[in-house]
C-alpha cells in the first residue's frame, strides 16, 4: 500500500459518511441577501456560512453552470490543512488531481462541492461535525478537528 494514500481516499475506503447535516441542504445559507448575487471576482472574498456551519469563500470563479449533485463524481484537486496551518494531505502537493463519488466523504464536502461549478476553487472551513468528529482516521488529524479545504473543481462525471 502506498505510504501517500490520501486522507480523503481513506475517508471513502472506510465510509465515513455518518456526519451529515440535519438539515441536508447544501444550499442553504444564513445570508439569503447575497445569495442570488453574481459572483464577483474584484470584490474582496467574502467567507459565508451555511446553515449547518460550512464556511466557504470562493477564491476563483469558474465558468462551469452546472452544480454536481450528491450522487455525481467529481475530480478535483484539494488541499487540506488544521486551522493551525498544518498540512494534512494535498492532491496538489501529490501533483495528481482525485476523483471521487461525492456521497463517499465527509457531509461538509458534500455539501460544500454541491455550491461549486467547474472551474470554481473554494476555500472550505469545515466544522468537525461536519468533518471526521471524534473519529479521526489519521494521527495527523487530531479528534474533534476543524479542517480547512482549497478545493478546485475540475470536472463532474
Amino acid at each position: 500500500m502506498k505510504s501517500t494514500l490520501s486522507i480523503l481516499t481513506l475517508a471513502i475506503a472506510f465510509g465515513f459518511t455518518s456526519c451529515k447535516s440535519e438539515t441536508g441542504s447544501a444550499g442553504s445559507e444564513t445570508s439569503p441577501s447575497t445569495e442570488s448575487a453574481p459572483r464577483d471576482e474584484s470584490a474582496a472574498a467574502e467567507t459565508k456560512t451555511t446553515a449547518s456551519g460550512l464556511k466557504y469563500t470562493i477564491l476563483k470563479k469558474g465558468t462551469g453552470d452546472v452544480h454536481p449533485k450528491e450522487t455525481d463524481n467529481v475530480t478535483v484537486h484539494y488541499h487540506g490543512t488544521l486551522l493551525n496551518g498544518t498540512v494534512f494531505d494535498s492532491s496538489v502537493d501529490r501533483g495528481e488531481p482525485t476523483s471521487f463519488p461525492l456521497n463517499r466523504v465527509i457531509a461538509g464536502w458534500t455539501e460544500g462541492v454541491q455550491l461549486m461549478v467547474v472551474g470554481d476553487k473554494f476555500k472550505f472551513e469545515i466544522p468537525a461535525n461536519l468533518a471526521y468528529g471524534e473519529r479521526s482516521p489519521s494521527p495527523t488529524i487530531p479528534p474533534n478537528s476543524t479542517l480547512v479545504f482549497e478545493v478546485e473543481l475540475l470536472g463532474i462525471q
